[in-house]
């Protein structure tokens, strides 16, 4: 008789997970829609490098912000609306994209995306935690995380194909009908996912629980958003200028730079699989240090320039192993330090305001990055990414000292 109680909630469980890690795949592939596109947009539009990278800065300024707002919402409403209204934004802006004739355009096509992309977080970990199972709430954690990467991973080898034998135009709208399908997935299963009723009681305690300055004002949290800053930051660098800085430093073809990065999120989807075993067994902030340590080596290696082209693809694959890998110990270490002392009623709130560190990082590595690379300053991106990677070492270290600390 247990066997059988446990496993229908194991089959719901699997649904719920199964379905927001779609949707997560979903927000991470539009992550790459525009940058993946820059190699047509640019002669399109007569852009720089400057120019292009502001218009994922737009992104993810309008997303980070949209973040913080969404936790605010889904605290209050729930989680379904906010992550329906999302979905249809990335459809929206693909097809934005797709019609654009100018620059200003493309900017709101950019930061219709971001609009969209803010939901995500605060949405999908509300969902989680108030919907699994605790018992599988660190395979729910590693399963989104893999969903993000294999959408980021999807991303290259989808958007180059059809651009190439298409053009850019009928890569954007094959992006917006994907967003289409996701949508009408959600729609399909939304009984799945309801989480209204607890939304409504979360709400109700809340004026008399936490109230929103308490979690901004939080050390733990902010902690978290600067390690999350720090750490995306690095691969927002990586997102939009590694395939550009490989083809010129080592000589690889349009289609080989970008398979690198696929390369990159494959192996981070892969490292997140491990990850997710060793996460339950280990300090998490120990496994984050030496993990990101490792690709901070690799980052490195790469700005030596002395590797052989052959080299390039096991190295990067390497590094987002290495990063990858980190990943279940990074959520689950941030799940409780951020959360301590505040609560389930606070949830789209942490993570709102937590994961808008996210955003952030993203939105400032163009600004930092796309003057390097118009300067030409290839290994120097390397470089940078290095450094972003070695101070995440450093906040996850404070992150870990405060959660072993215990609230207070």
């Amino acid at each position: 008789m247990n066997a059988s109680i446990d496993a229908a909630p194991a089959r719901g469980d699997a649904t719920l997970i199964a379905l927001v890690g779609f949707a997560h795949a979903v927000s991470h592939f539009f992550h790459l829609v525009i940058p993946l596109l820059f190699p047509w947009l640019m002669p399109a539009f007569g852009l720089n490098f400057t120019q292009a990278g502001a218009l994922m800065t737009v992104f993810f300024v309008i997303s980070g912000v949209g973040q913080a707002l969404a936790g605010l919402v889904v605290d209050r409403v729930g989680s379904r609306p906010v992550l329906f209204g999302g979905v249809l934004l990335l459809a929206l802006s693909g097809l934005l994209l797709g019609a654009a004739q100018n620059y200003a355009m493309l900017m709101l096509a950019a930061a219709v995306a971001g609009a969209g992309n803010s939901v995500f977080h605060p949405a999908d970990f509300t969902i989680l935690n108030r919907r699994v199972s605790k018992a599988r709430l660190g395979h729910a954690f590693s399963v989104h995380g893999l969903s993000g990467n294999l959408g980021w991973a999807a991303a290259p080898l989808l958007m180059t194909a059809v651009a190439a034998h298409a053009d850019w135009r009928a890569a954007a709208f094959t992006a917006a009908a994907l967003a289409l399908l996701a949508l009408a997935l959600l729609f399909a299963l939304r009984a799945t996912f309801d989480d209204a009723p607890g939304a409504l009681a979360v709400g109700q305690a809340a004026g008399h629980g936490v109230s929103t300055l308490s979690v901004l004002r939080s050390p733990a949290v902010l902690l978290c958003f600067v390690f999350f800053f720090l750490i995306t930051a690095a691969f927002g660098a990586l997102q939009n200028f590694s395939a550009a800085a490989l083809k010129a430093m080592y000589g690889l073809s349009l289609a080989t730079s970008a398979s690198c990065l696929s390369a990159y999120l494959l192996g981070g989807a892969a490292g997140i699989v491990l990850g997710g075993f060793l996460a339950a067994r280990r300090a998490q902030d120990q496994i984050i240090v030496l993990c990101i340590s490792f690709g901070a080596a690799i980052s490195l290696l790469l700005a030596s320039g002395v590797m052989a082209d052959w080299a390039v693809l096991p190295l990067m694959a390497a590094m987002g192993f290495g990063i990858g890998i980190a990943g279940p110990s990074r959520d689950l270490l941030v799940r409780k330090a951020a959360t301590q002392g505040l609560g389930e009623a606070s949830y789209g709130r942490v993570y709102g305001f937590v994961y808008s560190g996210l955003d952030t990082g993203l939105a400032t590595a163009p600004l930092i990055f796309g003057p390097i690379m118009d300067g030409g300053n290839f290994s120097s991106l390397w470089v940078g990414v290095a450094v972003f990677q070695g101070l995440a070492v450093v906040s996850a270290l404070r992150v870990g000292r405060r959660a072993h600390r215990g609230p207070g």
